[in-house]
């Protein structure tokens, strides 16, 4: 499968290496066709590994990815193309988080909104699914780091793309029974507003390599 990553932060070379090894071609799009991060993670990479601009990206994948931070995502998503995301699953797992001078962490959109829906409202031809935001970019890929089950969850409009999701999360090692569905993409509130609790713990604990477990009763 070809797959396009809008981004070349950490998250997006890490996706970008694992789908590599999986098999996928992969091309890490960024604003310039010269972006030193995007060149040296192809060029590690390999033969399936290509970098290019965020619409070159788009326009590879079969499926593109948004690994931008949540607050530059609706900017980069436009120079990707909405003629190059129309029809295809685009999954978002993007944070809209906001550092004030203060160290303090706040959300922009939340409560009534979400970097989700607002990435499916403007573009209405693509289906967006909102998964892998609530984990860290190791577990993203190697959820076995982790013993016994912990979650993922997923939200969105489309049941088809929500599968595929899941099936693609599945070459990364989460089994389907593991993936919380939350329904329609408003649910990307709620894993979006996640976050700032996720940073808290993380600051307890002293790592970033833990998850949610939502335990059933019985």
């Amino acid at each position: 499968m070809r797959v396009g990553i809008i981004g070349t932060g950490m998250v997006g070379q890490t996706l970008g290496s694992k789908l590599v090894s999986l098999g996928h071609q992969v091309t890490l799009g960024s604003r310039s066709k010269d972006n030193e991060k995007g060149l040296a993670w192809a060029e590690e990479a390999g033969p399936d590994g290509h970098t290019g601009t965020f619409a070159e990206a788009a326009a590879f994948g079969e499926v593109v990815l948004n690994a931008t931070g949540g607050t530059v995502s609706l900017e980069a998503l436009r120079a990707a193309g909405a003629e190059n995301l129309d029809g295809k699953l685009l999954i978002d797992i993007s944070n809209p988080l906001v550092f004030g001078p203060d160290g303090q962490v706040s959300l922009d959109p939340v409560n009534t909104d979400s970097v989700g829906e607002r990435i499916q409202r403007e573009f209405p031809g693509a289906r967006v699914v909102k998964t892998l935001n609530t984990v860290n970019r190791e577990l993203m890929v190697a959820p076995e780091k982790l013993a016994g089950e912990h979650n993922l969850f997923v939200a969105g409009n489309d049941e088809a793309a929500k599968a595929e999701t899941v099936a693609l999360l599945g070459e990364f090692g989460w089994p389907a029974e593991w993936i919380i569905d939350l329904g329609d993409i408003a649910g990307a509130r709620a894993t979006e507003m996640m976050m700032p609790f996720w940073l808290r713990v993380m600051g307890s604990l002293g790592t970033a390599e833990f998850n949610y477990r939502i335990q059933r009763a019985g």
